[in-house]
């Protein structure tokens, strides 16, 4: 039996599969601290919502989120931030402004390559 030894490019044949990747959650990013006040107060909001649901085998990780789902958990973070607004004096946001945000932290959620591999 003859053994081969691989040459280094063979080993790894995609050293920059999630570069690209990268670069979009980078943009992504960048592009959302443009926000107005009111979107950005928003999105605040919608993230430490979503901190509840970021643990592993969550519904935001499957590798098809159900749209229902998602618009149910729309709608849920909309009727939450409806009641804060209320007590508070923020800006109001309207639903079609937290679904937006919400679809987008959970692109950032899944995308977010800190482990070095796509979470879903």
């Amino acid at each position: 039996m003859e053994h081969r030894i691989l040459p280094f490019y063979m080993a790894y044949p995609f050293p920059m599969l999630y570069q690209d990747e990268d670069t979009a959650t980078r943009d992504l990013t960048y592009i959302s601290q443009m926000y107005p006040i009111k979107a950005k107060q928003c999105q605040k909001r919608v993230a430490q919502l979503l901190d509840r649901l970021d643990y592993e085998g969550s519904m935001i990780y499957d590798e098809y989120p159900d749209k229902i789902q998602l618009l149910r958990l729309a709608d849920m973070a909309f009727d939450i931030m409806q009641k804060e607004e209320m007590d508070e004096d923020m800006g109001k946001c309207d639903k079609e402004m937290v679904q937006i945000i919400l679809f987008y932290e959970i692109y950032r959620r899944r995308h977010d390559n800190r482990k070095g591999y796509l979470k879903f």
